[in-house]
């Protein structure tokens, strides 16, 4: 007998104990060192929720009070936007 251990299974259950380690440490890592994403809504976002959900119209509003457009522009970008 080779003395495995685990009734010759032991080579399979310390494999399995190695994969469950190198995950779990994986996971820790994920958890304690965030991706920050522009992109998503994640609470780890380094985009500004609220400036994030604003509508093209919205955008195109604040522009015309800043006045970056002028009235006919924004009449355009109001009516392309609304269909």
């Amino acid at each position: 007998m080779m003395g495995f251990g685990f009734g010759g299974f032991g080579f399979l259950v310390m494999f399995l104990i190695l994969i469950l380690t190198i995950g779990l440490a994986i996971w820790l890592v994920t958890l304690l060192f965030p991706r920050f994403d522009t992109r998503s809504n994640s609470p780890h976002s380094l985009v500004d929720k609220e400036a994030s959900q604003e509508t093209a119209l919205e955008i195109a509003r604040k522009r015309y009070a800043r006045g970056e457009l002028t009235q006919a522009e924004f009449e355009t970008m109001r009516q392309q936007l609304s269909h």
